[in-house]
Parts: C-alpha cells; structure tokens; sequence
C-alpha cells in the first residue's frame, strides 16, 4: 500500500477530518470520528460488519511472530499502542486491533464524571506536527465507563487480540489528600475489564496533580492501589518535565513499592522552539496554557527514556511516548530501553498507515542487526541503519 494513499479503513470511519487544523475546531473533529468508531465497535460482531472491518482493516495489519512478547502477564502482539487520551471514554475498545494496534490505552478515567476545562481546550498545529491541549481529563467517569466498555463484550483480559490499559486521573472536585481514595475506587471498579492499569500524575491541566509525583504522595497513592483486589499491573506516568534527580527518585520509588511500568512521556508545559508561534486564538504558545504533545517533544522523550533505563538498572518495563512519528523514533526509542510505544499526534497527522510504516520499519532493523525478536532490540543502543 502506497505510504500516501489511506487505507479503506481509515476512509470509511475517520475520512479526512483527524489531520486538518483549519476552520472546524479539532475537539468536533474528534469526536465526529469517535463517533464513527462507537458504532463499528459496537456492532463489530455482525458478520455483514465483521467482514467490511475485516477487508477494510487487511492493509494495516502485521501478522509477524518477531515482534511478539509477553509483558504484564499479557501477550502483546507487536510493541507498537495507541496512547491514552484520544479515547477517553472507551468506545473503540473493541476496534483497535483493526487499526494494527498491539495494545491501546484507554482513558484518562477519573471517578467523578466531569466536563473538563472551558473550550476551546484542544489545537492542532500542523506546520510544526504538533498539538496544544488543555483539556482537564474530561470523561464520563469510571461508573459509565465500565457501563461502555461491557456493551462492547470484550473478551476477557488476557485474550484480547489488542491488549487494553486503563488510564487513570485525579476527579477535579477531589482534594489532593483525598486523591489515593479517589484513584482507588476507579481502578476497584475497573480492574476486572484492565489489562493493565496506568496511574496518570503527570497531566499539566488538572491543578496541582503533579505534585503527587513527589517521593511520599506517590508512595502513598501506590501503596493504596496495590491494596485493590485483583490489582492489574500497575504502571505510571511521568512528565517530561521533571529534572534528571526527579526522575531518578521516581524510578526508585517504582522500584522499591511494586510498580511494574513507567510510561514516559506525558505533554509538556516546556514550548521549546514554539514559544512565538500564533495559534488560532491569536495567542502565541507562550501566552497559552495547557500541555504541548507531538513532534517537538520527540528529543525530550528520548532524554527520559535514556535516563529511566539507567536509573531502573534495565528492571523495569518502560514504555515511550511523545513525538515518534516514524519507525526510525520509534526504534531510538525502544534501542533507548522501551519495551513498547505509543503514538498519539503522530497517527493523527501521519495518518493509519503509521502504524504498519513503524511496524515494518522496526522489522526491517531487527533483520539488519540480526535480532530475531523485538526484545533483543530493547536497550541495545543499536543505530538505525
């Protein structure tokens, strides 16, 4: 498949409308194409859909036992997920795999249910292949998120042919004292549907949530959720924007308190060169708040990734995320020590056929440097060739 050309699968559910940043504002356009997704994966089991997602989705597919491998007690058909936050609510849970996902994210899910911060809370900014969000964990809550997710008759975690993390954030309303509590009645509610669960402290749009990054509220938080009955693997998410004895202390922490993943990165709060770019408000990126995602994070995603794997003395999971819009970011950042990696911004302006480009990029690699599986690849420090 030509690499300009969308797949059919992409056509008939999300058209043009992810990658435009002009005219319409990019939050309608998200959802009108989550919109399209609900369906499908609400009636993908009809055989008259199961055959149109099945012809239509052929070209994003990679079917290769080379990158198969079993973490968190999961077997992750290939290394490559979406991140959280494009699907907040849910309602594609069932149809990721058809986009060639080996695992998504779901969420960010809070408690309380909640209509995050004031619009407009979402930018696209094409030229630069990055976004501006400040969006506030908006969601339908954890009570109507599970109500979302049992519609959908998943199959039980474990034997999903996409493998599902659940996100998980503070509710607004809730004190940070009170957040391990507010954590925990999420993930006890959720943790029989979650592969694995993600606790997020890192978002730059819900006020003072990074302070539980710090060494004693994290402590407390992960001790709390570790309490929870059937707890899932549990991950965290960093920020980009910690300094380097930051991050050192949290990899300890992780370590030293039973967490089984990092996942870094989150949005930054850093404009790095954008900082006199005019957006669509009329405000340049300086001047807004709310967390930059994309492109111009890539260097920093690589930094974090490189410091983790040091500081974790290559124990634990990692998982990379933020600017990997290639199969050439994707392996730096898997060669620095990811396990797996997630795209988000990256898939919305690349397009569907990201993921089988990474896919068969990564592939392309491990067959140059002699690996015979993806986790040989992982902390290597091998080039791209």
């Amino acid at each position: 498949m030509s690499k300009n050309k969308k797949s059919d699968l992409y056509n008939i559910l999300l058209g043009q409308l992810l990658s435009q940043d002009e005219g319409v504002d990019a939050e309608i356009l998200t959802n009108s194409a989550l919109n399209a997704i609900k369906l499908a994966s609400l009636n993908r089991n009809f055989p008259i859909i199961s055959n149109i997602l099945l012809k239509a989705s052929s070209g994003l597919q990679r079917n290769n036992s080379s990158l198969n491998q079993f973490i968190f007690g999961s077997q992750f058909k290939n290394p490559l997920g979406l991140a959280a936050g494009f699907d907040k609510n849910g309602v594609g849970a069932g149809l990721w795999n058809y986009f060639g996902f080996g695992f998504a994210e779901l969420g960010t899910i809070t408690w309380h249910p909640q209509k995050g911060n004031p619009k407009p809370r979402l930018f696209r900014i094409a030229k630069e292949k990055a976004a501006l969000n400040r969006m506030g964990f908006n969601n339908e809550g954890a009570e109507n998120f599970l109500k979302t997710l049992e519609k959908q008759k998943l199959p039980e975690p474990g034997n999903r042919p996409c493998v599902l993390g659940i996100n998980l954030g503070k509710s607004k309303i809730t004190t940070l004292d009170d957040a391990p509590k507010d954590y925990s009645r999420s993930l006890t509610l959720l943790a029989p549907l979650s592969d694995y669960a993600v606790i997020n402290v890192s978002s730059p749009n819900t006020p003072g949530l990074r302070s539980l990054q710090g060494t004693k509220q994290i402590k407390k938080l992960i001790r709390t959720l570790r309490e929870v009955s059937n707890c899932p693997p549990l991950l965290v998410k960093i920020s980009p924007d910690l300094s380097n004895e930051a991050i050192d202390e949290i990899a300890k922490v992780a370590m030293e308190n039973g967490i089984d993943g990092i996942i870094a990165i989150n949005t930054s709060l850093n404009r790095f060169n954008l900082k006199k770019l005019t957006i669509k408000t009329g405000n340049t990126l300086e001047r807004e708040s709310g967390g930059l995602s994309g492109l111009p994070l890539q260097k920093r995603g690589l930094e974090v990734m490189k410091r983790l794997r040091r500081s974790t003395n290559n124990d634990l999971p990692l998982i990379g995320v933020g600017g990997i819009n290639s199969a050439k970011a994707a392996w730096e950042r898997i060669t620095a020590g990811a396990s797996l990696v997630q795209i988000y911004t990256g898939w919305i302006f690349e397009g569907p056929n990201l993921v089988p480009d990474i896919l068969d990029g990564l592939t392309l690699q491990m067959e140059k440097h002699g690996f015979k599986n993806i986790k040989d690849a992982i902390g290597s420090e091998e080039p791209w060739k």
